[in-house]
Formats: C-alpha cells, structure tokens, sequence
C-alpha cells in the first residue's frame, strides 16, 4: 500500500466514493489504502455528508503549515509513551473529536474531551491544554464550564493549589445518572402540562405520550448505569 499523504486527486476519489455510498473499506481499496486512512480523512473534514475534495486538501495544508510553526527550530518532536507514533495519535485524537462534536457537543469542547481521554494521566490543567490546543485561556475556560455542568468532568486540586479537570470510570456514570434526572423532569413538566391543556385534548394525549417515552428511556439509563458501574468496574475481592 503506498504511504505519505493523500493528494488531491486521492481525495477527489474519497469524494466520489460518498457521493456513490460506497463504504470506507471499498474508496480505501480503490486507493490501495488503509481504512483506517480514509476514516480518518474523512472524519476529519467534515464527516461523510459534509466531505469536501478542496476543502479537505486546504485544511491538510493548513493544519501542517501551523506545525511547523509551531515546532521549535532544531529540535526534534519529543519522544510519544509507549512507543506511540504521534501522528497516528494526533489523526486519532481529531477522529474522536469529530464524533464529540457530531453527538451535539461544541467544536472547542469537543477538543478538550478528547484531549482529556487520550491522556494516560485523565487529567490536564488549564495552562497544559492552553498549551496542548493553541487556544486563549477564555477558551478553555468555557469549554470546561459546560463539560462539568453536563457531569463530563470534574475539577480537583493538587498539593500546590493548582486545578486539573479530570475523567475518569465515574464521571461517564455520574453523566449519565444526570441524563436521567434530565429525563425525568421532562417527564414532570410533559405531565403538567396535561391538566393544565385538559386531559381530554390531543395536545395532553401528546404530552402524555412524551412524559412515558421518557419515564421509559430514563429509568432504563439509570440500571444499565448502575449494571455497567457495578459489573465492568467492580474491585476484585481481595484473596481469602
């Protein structure tokens, strides 16, 4: 399989490839690339119903002409942990981005979630993705404001006072938990709203509707929370 960077008519091709619904696998053996390539180019520019040949090709050069600014002159990129290859980690941490933003969350939010999984650590101040992101503090700032009022992540203190935001196994529980008290006061106010539009109306009957759908899907969140905590991080018993 060739390797180095797509060209433009390469991405030309990943084009036509959507537009004719073909899966990633098939544009990826068409090209005698990786799929791995393809999802990542992809989702990176914009997602399959968004992917734009030019577009992409201009963000690809962009995106190289600010690393390259951005690396200290004769000095070599630091060794990635465990024998990581750090452009496969960068694609990837953009890939996973992409998908944040796609499931609703803000593009900047979504960078910061993302950067926050990918560490080893789970946990990065301020300051460390000021610097890992190249954005203003205020930036960031706002985007960890909204992840912790959604339960996404949470704020801790070290020794020296300084903040880090972290995620963790409990902070995708705590999420979800959250989630469904969200749903259940829907539920609540769907079911004011009946006696207040009349039992009896279609508008109620449809409120009434709402409120069960979302009794349903809450309740369900709620055990499969608790099942998920308590099955997949569960501390072994300690031996007898």
């Amino acid at each position: 399989m060739p390797g180095g960077r797509l060209t433009q008519q390469e991405r030309q091709q990943i084009a036509l490839g959507l537009a004719d619904d073909l899966a990633y696998a098939e544009i990826a053996r068409r090209l005698d690339r990786p799929t791995s390539t393809i999802t990542r180019e992809v989702m990176r520019n914009g997602g399959p119903l968004a992917y734009r040949a030019d577009l992409a090709h201009r963000a690809t050069e962009h995106r190289a002409h600010r690393r390259r600014e951005a690396a200290p002159k004769g000095q070599a990129a630091p060794p990635q942990a465990h024998g990581r290859d750090a452009e496969a980690v960068r694609a990837y941490v953009e890939v996973f981005t992409t998908l944040l933003m796609q499931s609703g969350l803000p593009k900047m939010t979504s960078r910061v979630l993302a950067h926050l999984y990918t560490t080893d650590a789970g946990s990065l101040t301020a300051s460390e993705l000021v610097q890992h992101l190249q954005v203003s503090p205020a930036s960031i700032s706002k985007a960890v404001t909204l992840l912790e009022s959604q339960g996404l992540i949470r704020r801790e203190r070290d020794e020296r006072r300084r903040e880090s935001y972290v995620v963790d196994n409990d902070v995708w529980y705590t999420g979800m938990i959250a989630a469904a008290k969200s749903h259940a006061q829907l539920a609540e106010t769907a079911r004011q709203g009946v006696s207040v539009l009349g039992a009896d109306s279609p508008a109620a009957a449809r409120l009434e509707g709402i409120a069960r759908f979302v009794d349903f899907v809450g309740e369900g969140m709620t055990r499969a929370a608790e099942q998920a905590r308590e099955v997949l991080y569960a501390k072994p018993e300690p031996p007898r």
